[in-house]
């Protein structure tokens, strides 16, 4: 690493989630000593390829080990244009990849900001500590979770390719105040691409605890009481090149609810029930005489679980992300597709003293040219489980 250094990463299998998050790093350098690394990830709709039926990763688009798009300052050029080539809508694609960039050298123009006012001794005793309050505020918590292993079990309709349901199963084992988390009883790696890296299973993981002990800041400290057990050819600890495009959206959409559902009995009344535990990923992609080439994502809502204190959310989010569509008739603009319905699905919450939160319903409609639709999506066979 050198200063002036940035780094494009979106392989699965090197830190990534799936080829459509693409992260950049860039070290930061002060009196010629590198301090810290600057990050972030974005989802760019469209790298290529065709996810809803990959069987391995290079039918899922670009893929990028860490290489450098900025080499000591200088721009590679010859890289970006191969990138963009291979996508189907390139500017958009520069537009997000300019986005990152500059807010990594906001990140770094703060830090500058941020170091003339104090030492490095002094900002590094600080994260120290930080990361110390952290661990310490989680072990509390966890200390308060009787020993035990509390085991939960869920299903998704299947890996998209063949039939047949895949289990994700969770063994949550307490001892003092360490947890391991022991997902050595779900299905082998499957064909379609349900399929969840490594880095995304122990993410999904830890999303559930957050949910749960919300006011435990986020930092690497945080992270030190937990051990994973995920072995490797499992659907959650893949072996490369097994498709993984449905790895953030459906698959970790379920770690997280199965995590809960295990939490839920270690701490009785402060967990909801099951969410609707589906990204819901619509992508709309073709040619049309007034909109040239386009691809387009939309993400859908659904119900939340209830709760002990109330009814749950409607038309929340995955638990995953707070991605939301924009403005619907903004998306009408800039895609050739009119929306012709777009509003809660009665009677689709459940039952019980407190329900959950109600689904959504939409319909569209194709204005001009030719247009192809893809859904990715679960939940149509087992619906979410009740406390």
């Amino acid at each position: 690493m050198e200063p002036g250094d940035v780094f494009i990463v979106n392989d699965p299998y090197r830190g990534g989630t799936h080829t459509p998050d693409i992260k950049f790093v860039r070290p930061y350098f002060r009196d010629g000593e590198l301090k810290a690394l600057l990050a972030n990830t974005g989802h760019w709709p469209d790298v290529g390829g065709f996810t809803t039926t990959a069987t391995d990763i290079y039918q899922e688009g670009f893929c990028l080990p860490p290489v450098k798009i900025y080499d000591k300052g200088v721009y590679n050029e010859i890289l970006a244009e191969v990138m963009f080539y291979n996508m189907r809508v390139a500017n958009d694609r520069r537009g997000d990849m300019a986005a990152q960039l500059n807010s990594l050298a906001m990140g770094a123009k703060r830090l500058d900001e941020f170091f003339d006012r104090f030492d490095s001794d002094t900002v590094f005793a600080c994260v120290d500590e930080l990361k110390q309050r952290s661990e310490t505020s989680m072990r509390e918590c966890i200390a308060e979770i009787p020993d035990g292993t509390y085991q939960f079990s869920d299903t998704m309709d299947s890996d998209g390719v063949d039939e047949g349901e895949l289990t994700l199963d969770v063994k949550m084992i307490v001892k003092g105040t360490n947890i391991t988390f022991d997902l050595s009883g779900s299905s082998p790696e499957c064909r379609g691409p349900f399929n969840s890296p490594y880095s995304n299973t122990v993410t999904g993981t830890m999303i559930a605890v957050k949910h749960v002990f919300w006011d435990v800041p986020i930092n690497s400290g945080c992270f030190e009481p937990f051990d994973w057990i995920i072995p490797e050819g499992t659907m959650l600890n893949p072996r490369p090149p097994r498709s993984v495009s449905g790895a953030t959206t459906e698959t970790c959409c379920k770690i997280v609810s199965i995590t809960m559902g295990a939490l839920a009995q270690a701490v009785p009344g402060r967990v909801p029930a099951d969410y609707f535990a589906t990204g819901s990923n619509i992508c709309l992609g073709g040619t049309s005489q007034n909109y040239g080439e386009y691809a387009s994502l939309l993400l859908f809502g659904g119900g939340m679980g209830g709760n002990p204190d109330g009814d749950g959310l409607t038309n929340g989010n995955p638990a995953v992300g707070g991605a939301r569509n924009g403005s619907i008739e903004i998306t009408e603009q800039t895609v050739p597709f009119l929306f012709t319905k777009y509003g809660l699905r009665e009677c689709s919450a459940g039952d019980g003293e407190y329900r959950g939160g109600l689904g959504v319903e939409t319909a569209l409609y194709l204005r001009e040219g030719e247009s192809y639709l893809t859904f990715l999506g679960d939940r149509a066979h087992c619906g979410p489980y009740g406390l």
